[in-house]
């Protein structure tokens, strides 16, 4: 094993291996550290809305995500109690619009893209070390890094060491970087499960009683399920799966009983969501990607789109010059500060209207669908979910139009 590269990535899950497959096609070496032999299904996010996708197809990834199983979704509906399902059919989102030449939004298993991330970056040239365990990280003119893998201490130097090892970033306290964060009141569960004949380019969002649910599904007849609901014993007990299921028998949600009788195909979880942001995710010689630079509230879904805008960026600048200072990566902390600041707005109000379990909040709900048909800043704030926080006007995402959004009744 050489002793020096040029990047060295810890995390080699979806963001650090894209990354990765970005760099070596243009002859720097790239060495990737990842703690998993082999990955596991976690309740995480597997949706990617059109705007994520964007950066997959910019990338040229698309054909690798769709061959490890992913797919595209064309339309987004939005159900509701108080809403007739033909007529929320009929005004479903088309997802294929939104931006030119991008299907839809795309599905796919956070393990299988992985892996197939993985392998392309070593079929592509970059070093892919499994199985490491302790990793320890020196910033600067000359980082380094320092890793353990069968009880061997490995030491590397490199010009800039990426951090993409997740929530509970190593790179990330090591170089005394800090999360600001927001707790949300909502309680998201998750859960994949078999459902044959559930369509496959439809997904949906929808409120009924105490629950606001989320369906994305994917080929071969794989649906990943979410919950978000007042937390309570069945949250957190052995019938939790079973409370997930019984979320999905809903009048307002035609054939919903397929997903409410289908079968379990992993783990069911439920946490509550949080918001973090940080305004600069680098330091010298390190920066970081992915959930290490913060994460959006997964009440969005926007986890993966994060993350692929986060590789491709920092691609772009590593793949322009020489220059890799902490001058140089000023514009993706920017534009990553101002797309973070514009989600918490988004997954704030979204939460508010959607999670807000009471009479008063039910109403709130339907008035806010209407002002939706009317009022250009509330469409412009709620389309960057699904079409990119930068669509959206400066305006509708100022304090003024949270209030007035949320004042409705």
């Amino acid at each position: 094993m050489t002793d020096r590269y040029d990047v060295v990535i810890i995390g080699g899950g979806i963001a650090g291996s894209a990354l990765s497959t970005q760099l070596t096609p243009a002859g720097l070496s790239v060495l990737v550290l990842e703690r998993q032999t082999q990955y596991r299904d976690k309740v995480r996010g597997e949706f990617m809305h059109a705007w994520g996708f964007a950066e997959v197809m910019r990338m040229g990834l698309d054909d690798t995500l769709r061959a490890a199983g992913g797919g595209v979704s064309t339309i987004l509906v939005n159900y509701d109690e108080d809403v007739d399902p033909e007529f929320a059919l009929a005004n479903a989102v088309p997802l294929a619009m939104l931006i030119p030449g991008v299907p839809g939004a795309f599905a796919v298993g956070h393990p299988q893209a992985s892996e197939a991330l993985n392998t392309l970056a070593s079929t592509r040239g970059a070093h892919v070390v499994r199985g490491v365990g302790d990793v320890e990280v020196a910033a600067g003119s000359a980082p380094t890094v320092r890793y353990e893998l069968d009880g061997n201490w490995c030491e590397v130097a490199c010009r800039m060491i990426v951090g993409a090892d997740g929530r509970q970033s190593t790179v990330r306290r090591a170089v005394g970087l800090a999360l600001e964060q927001q707790q949300s009141k909502a309680t998201l569960g998750g859960m994949l499960v078999k459902a044959d004949e559930w369509p496959e380019q439809v997904a949906f969002v929808g409120n009924e009683g105490h629950r606001h649910v989320l369906a994305f599904p994917r080929p071969h007849g794989l649906v990943r399920l979410y919950v978000a609901c007042d937390p309570g014993p069945r949250t957190a007990g052995p019938d939790r799966a079973q409370f997930m299921l019984d979320a999905f028998r809903l009048e307002c949600v035609p054939g919903s009983e397929r997903l409410a009788e289908a079968e379990p195909m992993g783990p069911c979880s439920f946490y509550i969501g949080t918001d973090t942001w940080m305004e600069r995710p680098f330091v010298d010689g390190v920066v970081l990607i992915g959930d290490a630079a913060g994460w959006s509230d997964p009440i969005l879904g926007e986890g993966l789109s994060v993350a692929m805008r986060d590789a491709r960026m920092v691609a772009d600048i590593m793949l322009a010059g020489d220059d890799w200072s902490p001058a140089a990566l000023e514009p993706y902390a920017v534009e990553r500060a101002e797309r973070m600041m514009r989600l918490r707005m988004i997954a704030h109000v979204t939460t508010e209207i959607r999670c807000t379990f009471t009479p008063e909040g039910r109403a709130r709900r339907t008035a806010h669908g209407a002002d939706m048909m009317t009022e250009p800043l509330t469409l412009g704030l709620m389309i960057g979910a699904v079409a990119g926080p930068e669509v959206g006007p400066a305006e509708a995402f100022e304090q003024h139009n949270i209030d007035r959004i949320l004042a409705l009744a």
